[in-house]
């Protein structure tokens, strides 16, 4: 399975490949060697990141799947329908999968997401407005939340000097 590392603002990305798709995108804190992609995918998954973090790209077109239940699927391709610069609730998010009762398997389901920004889980909050759980961690989903109001002109932002 080829394996590239990506270093961001926020930390280092490891991206894995399988087959003909990116099945894996996740935040470390520890540090990588970073070396150029072995395979197109991996360094056109690279590219579109760098897009994204530089406030060019908004959406990603590359190919994309990863392993899961049929309802984990359900809630990840709801996680795509969320616009950039956006943000829904756990509460909402059931609501449009017609399935109101079922916000805490949602909840776990956006969890086990493994296609970090890209099926973007860190644009679900909780129905008061607080940040909840985030595997990255919460500093960086507020970050990522900070960078694309910045990016879109919108919400409260911090002032960067």
């Amino acid at each position: 399975m080829p394996i590239a590392y990506y270093r961001t603002p926020i930390g280092i990305v490891r991206i894995t490949q399988d087959d003909e798709f990116i099945s894996g995108i996740s935040i470390r804190d520890e540090e990588y060697d970073i070396e150029p992609a072995s395979t197109p995918l991996l360094q056109i998954a690279i590219d579109q990141l760098q897009e994204y973090f530089a406030g060019k790209r908004k959406t990603f077109d590359f190919s994309i799947k990863q392993p899961g239940t049929d309802f984990q699927q359900q809630v990840w391709q709801c996680l795509l329908s969320i616009e950039y610069g956006t943000t829904t609730t756990y509460m909402q998010q059931s609501n449009l999968m017609k399935n109101p009762l079922a916000i805490r398997a949602i909840a776990a389901a956006n969890g086990k997401n493994n296609l970090w920004v890209v099926v973007p889980c860190h644009r679900v909050i909780g129905s008061d407005g607080s940040l909840t759980g985030y595997a990255g961690g919460l500093w960086r989903k507020q970050w990522l939340l900070d960078h694309e109001a910045r990016i879109m002109g919108v919400g409260q932002t911090k002032l960067n000097f």
